[in-house]
């Protein structure tokens, strides 16, 4: 039967590969368990619709929803104001506004693609017109939007807790300490990096005279409570009990709805029309692939697959580090060619009882889960938040790749490495709120 999975394995891959839509590689991977692994598709069906009425998943689609409204509406730009008051005046300033936002966003939208597509279009064209080269800025702007994908409430960290039976608000919480340490990592290479450049200039607001500094400064401010305004209620409301998290992503795109049309005035009645069916359609390209990956992920638990990993890695180590090394590498690898959600869906259930037997926690390993494949979503072949920045940024990966790498091998990799060995930074703020 493992000669199966692992033909199973090997077609998912070459249809990865050969960029067939995400839904139809996965329902190929099925179709090919029921016909030669003999996995019943009736009870895989049922099984499959069962999973797709809870309550919890509600909140994907609800999250993407919030997330367009808020990359159409206003609220990035003046984040990125409220931002540029703090750090306007240092060489470099800029591109810390970049990471801190993406962070902000990422705490509204929990997605990674709302980053690069709600600051992008703003802040590229502002960091070109200080003198950063266009790949740098664009390079910034996508690897700091992965971001979405830690600060919480982060959507594959919902997908963690449902496939898993682990705590939500403790899988949101442990990845809290990574993403920090990843805002500071990134704002301290790209400060250093910022003075290596000839042609970079302060901003506008770092030049202008000191009278009317201040009076732009409170009005920016005042302007970005409405936008500030969210996270706090958010999180709050999460974090307090007030509400689900599938509550909190209705409260984000209800709330951030009204603000775009009254106060920022930047959402239009056609606009909003376009928003919703455009976030209708990705909503279902996303949820026929997550039946199919639940569907393929259960057949392979059903067949023993975990219990069979846990013997073949036993057999040829011991030896725990090493063990998490290969973990890691794995999943890194997964992160390269599917989706984040995906890879959370397919192998979660997959490698968890193999981490227990290793005496990790399922808190710890949901931030190791989260980091890894947050990773693989800025690195080739799949890179899809890349490709995305690379679209918004209108440069070519030629320019984009140098910057990319140097991000995620001095600034990332070693975010994965301390999340990995140091579980305090991933366990503190859940043993904190007793979740852990």
């Amino acid at each position: 039967m493992l000669t199966i999975v692992a033909l199973d394995v090997i077609l998912l891959v070459v249809l990865l590969m050969l960029s067939i839509p995400l839904p139809y590689c996965f329902g190929g991977a099925l179709a090919f368990m029921a016909i030669f692994g003999g996995a019943s598709m009736k009870s895989m069906m049922l099984w499959g619709f069962n999973q797709m009425i809870s309550p919890i998943l509600v909140a994907s689609p609800l999250f993407i929803l919030a997330g367009t409204i808020m990359g159409s509406c206003g609220i990035a730009k003046h984040l990125l104001n409220f931002a540029d008051i703090f750090v306007g005046k240092i060489k470099g300033g800029i591109g810390v506004v970049a990471v801190v936002t993406c962070a902000i966003i990422g705490a509204i939208s929990g997605s990674g693609f709302t980053g690069v597509a709600a600051t992008g279009p703003i802040l590229i064209p502002r960091m070109v017109e200080q003198g950063y080269p266009r790949g740098y800025a664009t390079a910034l702007v996508t690897v700091s939007s992965v971001l979405g994908l830690l600060i919480p409430p982060s959507v594959i960290m919902i997908f963690y807790g449902w496939v898993t039976d682990t705590s939500i608000l403790a899988a949101f919480l442990s990845t809290v300490g990574p993403g920090v340490l990843i805002v500071i990592t990134f704002s301290i290479i790209n400060l250093i990096w910022a003075h290596k450049f000839p042609n970079v200039s302060l901003g506008e607001i770092a030049t202008t005279a000191e009278i009317d500094l201040k009076q732009r400064n409170m009005k920016r401010i005042i302007r970005a409570i409405p936008a500030l305004s969210l996270p706090v209620i958010i999180l709050g409301g999460i974090y307090g009990g007030i509400f689900t998290p599938t509550e909190a992503a209705a409260v984000a795109g209800v709330v951030s709805v009204p603000i775009g049309f009254w106060v920022y005035k930047e959402l239009k009645k056609e606009k909003f029309v376009s928003i919703v069916n455009e976030s209708a359609v990705s909503i279902g390209a996303i949820m026929t692939m997550i039946i199919f990956t639940l569907m393929l992920s259960q057949t392979y638990v059903l067949l023993r697959v975990p219990q069979a990993l846990i013997e073949i890695l036993f057999n040829v180590t011991t030896n725990k580090v090493i063990l998490l090394i290969i973990i890691n590498i794995f999943l890194f690898l997964v992160g390269m060619i599917v989706n984040d959600i995906t890879g959370m869906i397919l192998v979660a259930p997959l490698l968890l009882p193999l981490v227990t037997e290793l005496g990790i926690s399922p808190v710890h390993f949901a931030a190791i889960m989260g980091v890894n494949l947050a990773m693989g979503g800025v690195t080739p072949p799949y890179a899809s938040i890349l490709y995305l920045g690379m679209r918004i940024g209108k440069c070519e990966f030629s320019e984009i790749l140098k910057p990319t790498m140097v991000f995620l091998l001095l600034g990332y990799v070693p975010i994965v490495i301390l999340t990995t060995f140091w579980p305090s930074l991933s366990l503190f703020l859940p043993r904190l709120f007793g979740l852990a």
